[in-house]
This record gives C-alpha cells, sequence and structure tokens, in this order.
C-alpha cells in the first residue's frame, strides 16, 4: 500500500487513474470541489473507488469545514457557518456554543455520509491569536485553548454520530502564522513555554486516531526544518509531549510552504515521522513518482490506519439533518440577540 492519499481530477475516474490507483493501493483519496457536482455523480464516484479495492472502509475524504472551506456547495448542499460563528456563541454561552458546534458537525456529516465520504479534515485545533493570518482567521473555534478544545471535541463527536472520522489539525499549531502557507513558509519565533497554549486543544484530543501537521517552523523546537519535515517536532513535541500516536497525515504537500520536487517532499515528510503522504492536485506525474519512490507503510503506520477505517461506522440513530440544522440556528440566535 503506498502512504500517500491522492486526489482526483475530475467528476469521474478515468481510465489511467483507475488503472494507477489499482495498482498503487493508495491509503484513501481527497476530493475537491472539482469532484462534487451532483447528489448523484458523487456518490457514483466514492462507490466506483471503493469497487477498485474491494472494500467498503477506506479513506474517502474532505476539507468540509464550513465557511470558506467547503468543497460541497449549495444549493446541491448545505450552507455551514465557518468556525468563527461558535467561537462567538461560546462568549455568551459555552454549552449552548458546544451543543451547536456538535449539531452542525452531524447535519454536516450525515451529507457527507450520504455521499460514501468516510473522514472529514476537520476541525482546526489552532488556537487564534490578533496576528493569526487569515488563512486560519475566521476558521478558528477560538482564543483560548480550552475553547479550542471544547468545541473541537463537539465537532470530532458530532462527526462521529454520522459515521465519519474527523481531524486535528494542524499540528503543532497553526495559530502564530503570519503568512500563508499555501503561499510561502511561516516561521515562529515564540518560546518553548510561549508554545504550550499552542499545543494544548492537541494534547487535550491526543487519544484521536487521525491528525494532520503544519508546514511552519518553529524556532524553539527546529529552526531547520517546517513540522512536517521534522523529525524533533514529530518525535518530541506531537508524538511525546502532545502524546499522538494517530496517523499522522502531512497538510497537502503541494504547497508553496515546502521546497523541493513533490517526491523529495513526500519522502522527507515520511522519513521525518509522517505516516501518509497528502498529494492533493492530481498531477498523475506526481502521483507515479510518489508510489514509485520505494516508500512502503511501516508495521505501526498499519496499525494506525487501521484504529481510523475501526472508527468509520454506519450513522447513529437520531434526529435528521434539518432538526440538527434548526436546532443549531436557533442555538446561534443567542448570540445574535445581545446586545452590541
Amino acid at each position: 500500500m503506498t502512504p500517500a492519499i491522492f486526489g482526483i481530477c475530475g467528476l469521474e475516474l478515468t481510465a489511467d487513474e483507475r488503472a494507477f490507483f489499482k495498482d498503487a493501493d493508495p491509503a484513501g483519496y481527497i476530493l475537491f470541489g472539482r469532484n462534487c457536482d451532483s447528489k448523484d455523480q458523487l456518490r457514483k464516484l466514492t462507490d466506483d473507488l471503493r469497487e477498485i479495492h474491494g472494500r467498503e472502509r477506506l479513506i474517502v475524504s474532505i476539507d468540509q469545514e464550513g465557511g470558506r472551506v467547503a468543497r460541497m456547495k449549495p444549493p446541491v448542499w448545505q450552507r455551514y457557518p465557518a468556525g468563527e460563528a461558535f467561537a462567538a456563541l461560546w462568549n455568551v454561552a459555552p454549552a449552548s456554543a458546544i451543543e451547536a458546534a456538535r449539531a452542525n458537525a452531524e447535519a454536516m456529516g450525515r451529507e457527507l455520509a450520504e455521499m460514501g465520504i468516510s473522514v472529514d479534515y476537520h476541525a482546526p485545533f489552532d488556537v487564534r491569536r490578533p496576528e493569526t493570518d487569515d488563512v486560519i482567521g475566521d476558521r478558528a473555534l477560538g482564543t483560548e485553548p480550552m475553547q479550542v478544545a471544547a468545541l473541537g471535541r463537539a465537532v470530532l463527536d458530532g462527526l462521529s454520530r454520522a459515521g465519519i472520522v474527523g481531524c486535528l489539525k494542524h499540528m503543532p499549531g497553526h495559530g502564530r502564522a503570519t503568512s500563508d502557507s499555501h503561499k510561502e513558509l511561516p516561521r515562529v519565533d515564540a518560546s518553548d513555554e510561549e508554545l504550550e497554549v499552542d499545543i494544548e486543544p492537541f494534547r487535550t484530543l491526543s487519544s484521536h486516531p487521525l491528525g494532520m501537521s503544519a508546514h511552519m517552523v518553529f524556532e524553539a523546537w527546529d529552526a531547520d526544518h517546517p513540522a512536517t519535515l521534522s523529525a524533533n517536532v514529530i518525535r518530541e513535541i506531537i508524538r511525546g509531549r502532545i502524546g499522538f500516536d494517530g496517523l499522522l497525515l502531512t497538510d497537502d504537500i503541494d504547497m508553496q510552504a515546502l521546497d523541493g520536487t513533490i517526491v523529495e517532499r513526500s519522502i522527507r515528510a515520511l522519513d521525518a515521522g509522517c505516516d501518509i503522504v497528502l498529494n492533493c492536485w492530481a498531477k498523475m506525474d506526481d502521483q507515479v513518482a510518489i508510489a514509485e519512490s520505494g516508500k512502503a507503510m511501516g508495521q505501526k503506520t498499519i496499525e494506525r490506519l487501521d484504529r481510523v477505517l475501526a472508527a468509520m461506522h454506519e450513522s447513529d440513530d437520531g434526529p435528521d439533518t434539518a432538526e440538527l440544522l434548526a436546532n443549531r440556528d436557533s442555538l446561534l440566535a443567542i448570540a445574535q440577540e445581545q446586545p452590541a
């Protein structure tokens, strides 16, 4: 099995993709807006992916957070608010914010499950700061570690009720980034002591089976390598201090924060201790190069992947999507009713 999650170029699999995916046997797939047109089309695509591998439990993943990070869009699918909405409610009524975040995530998860999607790269556990770049911005669930952890747990719980596995991202924390890692490499000069704030939400949820790394340099921990490519950050901070022993994915390996060819980045990430390379852009040459790089899954990665697959299940019995959304909206209205 290739230790990678690959993208798909369009609304249906090409003959070349079918043949390559069957041979390469990647750990899973990631979907984008280019893959999502209608309910029937998307369900057929995810069914076709499972048919290639002959197994029902498969990582078929997506970035569906709400707000500006939404690959499945209206009018075909529901519109969901960004994390900032739940953070605002927390400031007025924390318990209501937790319930609203859980209901929102369960409704979202039910839509994903209906489409054959099993993993959502949600929620961001990044602690927002005044200087936080807009790449995180309104996606963040709060400015305090306890708040982020509580709302993030609610998101993970809501997704799980729908049978979807959520994700801890971006470890060890993207909140201090003052630039967009899609475009350049952020550097953080905070001290080791100051960075305790950033890792606290991840430590609280460290038993979760799936996480994603950050393409950022933390000078206190490794001034020469971004976290994704840093053996020290992965070993000492993510695996050690945070205590995360789940499946660790890279953030998108194509992002401009990293240098070198895609296959060079992938090899460096796997050598540093990431379990799986996330390769989003469906460029066949890059995918073939990753598959032919000679990197294979170690036993520990296989065990971690199995834990992710085991966390996938049928949706729990409970309220339907309309009832969940109505509950969410009634709770979010509490924050809007407060005097300015």
